[in-house]
């Protein structure tokens, strides 16, 4: 029984090589080099990047168009508990909720 590879496994093989070689240059990198206070600085902001652009577009996009509703109202309720201080569990099930019960009133 032949074994053929096709374009996908080709690709997965590929990108698992490619993450794993990319995982060992980040263990390689001479700690001084992180240690430096522009790099300690950007890294910290990078994953307050990333979790915005995740929830804009989350937000704001259907498909590839740009769409205003009940999600917008979800993340007003988010932003409102989080600047209450609420624990984030309520944050996440009152922002769900809000979002749920609007898009059941449509």
């Amino acid at each position: 029984m032949a074994i053929t590879m096709n374009a996908m496994w080709i690709g997965i093989i590929a990108t698992s090589v490619i993450a794993f070689l990319l995982k060992y240059l980040g263990h390689s990198v001479p700690e001084r080099w992180l240690s430096h206070p522009r790099v300690l600085k950007i890294n910290s902001l990078i994953p307050i990047a990333l979790l915005s652009a995740l929830v804009a577009v989350q937000t704001f996009t259907n498909d590839k168009n740009l769409v205003i509703d009940q999600r917008l109202a979800g993340l007003a309720v988010a932003v409102i508990a989080l600047l209450l201080r609420a624990p984030f569990a309520v944050v996440v099930i009152s922002a769900a909720a809000t979002s749920a019960a609007l898009y059941h009133l449509q």
